[in-house]
């Protein structure tokens, strides 16, 4: 009975003081190690995926924890005009490393819509890496930091995948096939199909009346001529 009663006292105090932990935390963490026992931290682990289960976060306009894309992608433009950079490529980037999903968490531990590894979160002063608002600031932050230092947009997403020593080291993009098919992938949808950027079809179209019209639609094209 003695020992029910001590383990019952000893569970109390484990969860009293995990309660206290999260009032005063940024954010708590739980994961499941190889041998099934479960851990709560404050950082994110390297060799898992970590689940937040409680911590702070700002909500959305309708006040839950649901983040609507549309939401999303006026956070990312919000915060590109606010470090000078066309909202497009940061709309890219985000795309690229997250696929606009705030809780993503790659098996390197980057955290969140632009994949923030937990050095740079904390070299940024990021509190909640999954809090949209501010891993999106962070995340432009740093790039417009890598734009202005390479001097060069392609140098720039490099060093964001593979970091600005390897960049250095190389002169350029790394001889690596992820770091340079990542800014392959990017540089196109930014500049070439993948955005509104690709140059439009115009049709040129001659009314009955003798009227040239020139259009984007083809609509009125029947035996109409076009360039």
């Amino acid at each position: 009975m003695l020992n029910f009663r001590m383990l019952r006292f000893c569970f109390t105090i484990i969860i009293l003081f995990f309660l206290a932990a999260a009032a005063d935390a940024t954010t708590i963490y739980r994961y499941v190690d190889e041998n099934g026992v479960v851990h709560f931290t404050d950082v994110v682990p390297d060799r898992y995926k970590a689940r937040i289960i409680t911590g702070p976060k700002k909500t959305t306009p309708s006040g839950s924890n649901y983040y609507s894309l549309s939401y999303l992608k006026r956070l990312a433009e919000e915060a590109a005009h606010r470090y000078s950079l066309d909202p497009e490529l940061v709309k890219r980037v985000i795309q690229k490393e997250s696929r606009w999903n705030p809780y993503a968490v790659s098996k390197s531990g980057a955290m969140g819509l632009m994949q923030l590894m937990p050095k740079t979160a904390r070299i940024l002063g990021v509190r909640n890496p999954f809090d949209p608002e501010e891993n999106i600031n962070a995340g432009v932050r740093y790039l417009k930091n890598l734009i202005d230092y390479f001097g060069d947009v392609k140098k720039a997403l490099a060093a964001y995948n593979a970091g600005p020593t390897s960049v250095r080291r190389f002169g350029g993009i790394p001889p690596f096939e992820e770091t340079r098919g990542y800014v392959r992938e990017i540089m196109y949808n930014y500049k070439g199909k993948g955005t509104k950027r690709h140059r439009e079809r115009i049709y040129k179209i001659v009314l009955s009346d003798g009227t040239i019209m020139f259009t984007n639609s083809p609509v009125y094209l029947k035996g109409k001529s076009s360039f």
